[in-house]
């Protein structure tokens, strides 16, 4: 039993659910991509209102039916997504591999004693961290579903994030949904690992140098202050209205270049974290994360479907840096030209088949992004990252009782970098829902500063 915040948690039945069909052990090793990422857990939640007679024909009435339901089509999606039912294990010269032996899917049941209406979505620190997702203890994902006092219901996801990128759980989720409503999977996964092999020889810029790094070759830690309230890593959720992202786009749009709208919330995100620090000539440093899929399939007509179905990690984080003071100064459309510069460095295929060989050449030294370890030199300032969320798929994630009120990725990611993500709102309207994982202080200057802008997600503006 967990007891934190506004609301108490029982878990009453906690069970293993694996593929329906026996499955041959194998091992499938993790590409050059996936050996990028650290260990770290990404965790995901959908919200659901309680079923009504028009939602299911009075066929969900009861929390047991929708588990039973939930069960059955994760143990038939398993039989495509065999890679969620492993666990990662080291192959014998100490590099992380997958090794599909059926283990199966934590699957918790729970009972939070709250109405759906009472959690505070806008801190899920409070309501969902500990509480709504489960912590994943063994193999590569879990499931928690939670009944709630009122009826309702929430679905948490928590799985490794060295075995799938966003986009290939979001794969997962379709299929999962899918399954649910005995219909046959839209998308098949693809775990050929061939798609990303390095090439014979290889090579790749020396930019990438100042991408990656070597964790054998990171500096120790710097002396850190003390845990304050304000140096403290928190999470919230705020939502964007469309017209505001709208306004966005043409301040920062100039001299006949129109940037996209995640271009120039990525720019304003900057200059505002910029603005509220002192120290000015400090470095302030903006990751972005880029999925190399679309770039991989590029000019090679016979990759396009199978990059598109591929199961894994084919992500990319370049990162720009500018003193404090030259983001404050600089207008908006300015910010959002060094922010379309760094995405052109990465958004090729070349780039992606050259990290593939980065990482070849420093194998079987782990790697990592540099923007994600931290500290890089003596004028660090505020490190951020954002990833686009645009493709979240929760209004597919319908599995009969209708479709969630409300979802969300829940990533506090373990790193010094704060990290970002953008999602379209449940409402359907253009808005955007923006996940922020950053310094509680600087959230609390942005609430102040952009309050027009950034507003504190809540259950009236979801209209429930």
């Amino acid at each position: 039993m967990a007891a934190k915040g506004n609301c108490t948690v029982n878990v009453r039945r906690k069970e293993k659910v694996g593929p329906m069909l026996p499955m041959q052990e194998r091992r499938l090793a993790l590409s050059n991509l996936d050996l990028l990422l650290p260990p770290v857990d990404v965790s995901v939640f959908f919200c659901y209102r309680k079923p009504t007679k028009a939602a299911g024909d009075n066929l969900f009435s009861t929390f047991t039916s929708m588990v039973s339901v939930l069960k059955k089509a994760m143990a038939q999606a398993l039989v495509s997504y065999y890679a969620f039912s492993g666990e990662v294990v080291q192959n014998n010269v100490g590099e992380p591999e997958l090794l599909c032996n059926n283990s199966g899917v934590d699957f918790l049941e729970a009972f939070a004693d709250v109405e759906l209406r009472r959690l505070n979505l806008y801190n899920p620190d409070e309501s969902i961290q500990g509480k709504l997702v489960p912590k994943k203890k063994q193999g590569v994902l879990s499931v928690q579903v939670t009944e709630l006092k009122c009826g309702g219901l929430v679905v948490g996801c928590t799985f490794d994030h060295r075995v799938a990128d966003a986009y290939s759980f979001n794969m997962f989720l379709v299929s999962w949904v899918e399954m649910a409503q005995s219909k046959a999977l839209s998308l098949l996964p693809s775990f050929q690992r061939s798609l990303l092999n390095p090439r014979r020889p290889g090579y790749y810029d020396p930019s990438l140098n100042d991408m990656y790094v070597p964790i054998n070759t990171l500096p120790p830690p710097k002396y850190s202050q003390p845990t304050t309230s304000e140096n403290q890593l928190v999470s919230r959720i705020y939502y964007i209205e469309t017209d505001k992202v709208s306004l966005l786009q043409t301040l920062a749009s100039g001299n006949g270049c129109k940037r996209t709208k995640l271009e120039a919330f990525i720019a304003f995100l900057w200059k505002m974290v910029a603005t509220i620090e002192h120290s000015s000539d400090m470095m302030c440093r903006m990751g972005i994360v880029v999925d190399g899929r679309k770039r991989l399939r590029e000019g090679d007509d016979e990759k396009v479907a199978m990059m598109a179905s591929y199961f894994g990690n084919v992500l990319s984080i370049p990162f720009s840096k500018r003193k404090i003071n030259e983001l404050k100064e600089s207008p908006l459309s300015w910010v959002a030209n060094v922010i379309h510069e760094c995405l052109e460095t990465a958004v090729t295929k070349e780039h992606f088949l050259g990290l593939i060989d980065w990482v070849e050449a420093h194998r079987p030294e782990a790697a990592v992004a540099k923007i994600y370890s931290g500290s890089m030199s003596n004028d660090d300032g505020p490190t951020l990252v954002v990833s686009s969320g645009q493709r979240f798929p929760e209004s597919k994630v319908d599995f009969g009782w209708g479709k969630p009120i409300f979802g969300s990725y829940h990533f506090p990611w373990g790193g010094t970098a704060g990290y970002v993500m953008p999602m379209p709102s449940p409402i359907g309207n253009g808005d955007w829902v923006v996940y922020m994982h950053m310094l509680k202080g600087q959230l609390e200057l942005i609430e102040i500063e952009a309050a027009h802008f950034l507003k504190p997600l809540t259950w009236d503006y979801l209209n429930y």
